[in-house]
């Protein structure tokens, strides 16, 4: 039978028991980890920081009656596997899918719809282009085969060189299992082609802006496009690299459907209250409020368990990290401990943002000016991502530069999303929560301080009026607001930097290279500690995979050090 066990607040418990396997942090990844772990048979406790279990996939009732997807805000990237394999359905977690999946509204009067319906594709884009239009099916065919290239290596670890000095038992079955690694890679490369292998290279290597200049003319499909190369990045659209972004989010599905991204019922907490209960179900343990301040390392150089903020020793041989590799290995491994040319290695990652959320409560839904609607009701261009302030690729590359020269954007690029219009439970009747997703903004602006009130609604009010160019009125529905700067999604989340990913996504800080070169497999340089956030192999977005991979290597693991 197995086991439940859950604990809001305190951490008396913790301390009375010597744990197989501790997790830091009850993010979504953290607990995947701990659910794979407790199923796997190890006694595992999730420690949170936070008075609520999330991370970034959290929801919040800011304002009475509403309920906010704080920080991450859509579901389409956690892994099947995870879903199928934990019973996520039957622990709570109810996916709401969208279609049309996203709007783009012109101040010259004109829209963009597009989503699943490949007919509704097909008429819109004609609107601007007819070769576009004819083009658009062979561009997200070519996207959907990447995207079943890259699933494999998505749900198992990297092939990475063993560390320190294995055995040759553990060196020869290492070279199997990476020959065979890359046997299937080069068989997966066989099976798409070698003309799709150029392109998909093409895609990995260039700026997101050449990619969609050769497939298309539209300004407007192409701006629509490019944000989801830009998102969470503090890139541009000419940055090479950017077509990885892009294709990373065209990875997920929602109930198969490739590329579907959906509302989660009661917000994005519902994704990570799900794992919960299904790792309790399997037996692990979660606290709230239970910060850690430091890892505690044997003179051996072997973990021995954690520090709590209030003193309390909780001990374990394993520990799993679920906090960024720079508040890991800088703030939560004691000093010289680790070795110096990693803590450079990790100290200079990229962990740079220029986003910011803002989550508003409404008391109307935006009406916007082109779809000449005057009834408050929903309609198609309520239910998808709406993006507000990109209708060129240029535009979108001009607040990028302003934010590299140390500005919040004049004219920020926007995505909104309401998903009361499917999900009845997060607002009031009547009324709406509505998720704004800002670029670009500097974690340290040149002309201000987001720790200064009268800067930070200055740049929200600047958002709203942009806002308002579009659907007339809007900043006047606004209830009331919550805004996460970068310097608040680091304070408040977690997320160094306020990077989201925990980590920049590029070309140099994926796949062998994440975190760092050399230490790809969840592995760190102090034994027994492993890292299980989004800072590892695949990399951001609530996906899930780095805490089910990072819980594969360590139940292996454990395996052999207990025969």
């Amino acid at each position: 039978m197995w086991r439940r066990s859950f604990c809001t607040g305190g951490a008396s418990a913790l301390k009375e028991t010597k744990w197989d396997a501790l997790v830091i942090g009850g993010g979504h990844n953290g607990l995947t980890a701990a659910a794979y772990l407790a199923r796997g048979g190890l006694s595992v406790a999730v420690m949170e920081r936070r008075h609520v279990i999330g991370g970034a996939a959290v929801t919040e009732e800011l304002v009475p009656g509403f309920k906010f997807s704080r920080c991450s805000y859509l579901q389409s990237l956690l892994r099947p596997s995870i879903i199928r394999e934990l019973e996520l359905a039957r622990h709570g977690l109810k996916l709401l899918k969208r279609g049309p999946s996203s709007f783009t509204p012109c101040l010259d009067g004109r829209y963009l719809l597009l989503g699943p319906d490949k007919e509704l594709n097909h008429s819109e884009i004609s609107k601007f282009s007819k070769r576009d239009a004819d083009a658009y099916s062979i561009y997200a065919s070519q996207l959907e085969r990447f995207c079943k290239f890259m699933d494999p290596l998505l749900d198992s670890p990297t092939p990475e060189s063993l560390q320190g000095t294995p055995s040759f038992t553990d060196r020869l079955k290492n070279k199997i299992h990476n020959s065979a690694f890359w046997t299937s890679c080069f068989n997966q490369a066989f099976s798409l082609g070698q003309r799709d292998m150029v392109d998909f290279m093409d895609l990995l290597l260039s700026p997101a802006s050449k990619v969609l200049n050769n497939w298309f003319e539209s300004d407007v499909l192409k701006a629509t496009l490019a944000t989801d190369a830009v998102i969470g990045a503090t890139g541009s659209v000419h940055t090479p690299g950017s077509g990885y972004v892009l294709l990373h989010h065209m990875m997920g599905e929602t109930d198969g459907d490739r590329g579907v991204w959906s509302y989660v019922e009661g917000g994005m907490g519902s994704v990570s209250m799900a794992i919960s209960n299904a790792a309790r179900e399997a037996g692990a343990h979660v606290v709230t409020n239970a910060e850690v301040s430091q890892l505690m390392i044997k003179d051996s150089g072997v973990v021995d368990g954690v520090l709590l903020a209030d003193g309390t020793e909780v001990h374990s041989s394993i520990v799993l990290s679920n906090a960024t590799p720079y508040k890991t290995f800088m703030e939560l491994v004691p000093n010289n401990v680790l070795p110096e040319d990693f803590i450079l290695s990790i100290k200079y990652s990229d962990y740079s943002s220029a986003a910011t959320k803002i989550n508003i409560a409404v008391d109307k839904l935006p009406q916007f000016e082109c779809c000449k609607l005057s009834h408050p009701d929903s309609g198609p261009q309520h239910v998808g991502t709406i993006h507000i302030g990109s209708e060129s690729m240029e535009e979108i590359d001009t607040a990028c530069q302003e934010a590299v020269n140390g500005l919040p954007s004049r004219r920020p690029v926007i995505e909104m999303t309401i998903p009361s219009v499917l999900d009845k439970t997060i607002s009031p009747p009547g009324k709406h929560v509505i998720n704004l997703f800002i670029q670009y903004t500097p974690y340290k602006p040149s002309d201000g301080s987001w720790s200064d009130p009268a800067y930070r609604e200055s740049f929200a009010k600047r958002c709203f009026s942009l806002i308002d160019e579009y659907a007339p009125g809007f900043s006047s529905s606004i209830i009331s607001y919550d805004m996460l700067t970068p310097p608040d999604l680091e304070r408040e989340i977690g997320l160094t930097g306020g990077n989201i990913f925990h980590g920049a996504m590029g070309l140099d800080s994926l796949f062998l290279m994440r975190p760092v070169k050399g230490w790809s497999n969840y592995k760190t340089p102090v034994q027994g500690l492993y890292l299980c956030g989004s800072g590892t192999h695949p990399g951001g977005g609530v996906m899930g995979a780095s805490g089910r991979n990072a819980a594969d290597v360590v139940l292996k693991d454990h395996k052999k050090s207990s025969n």
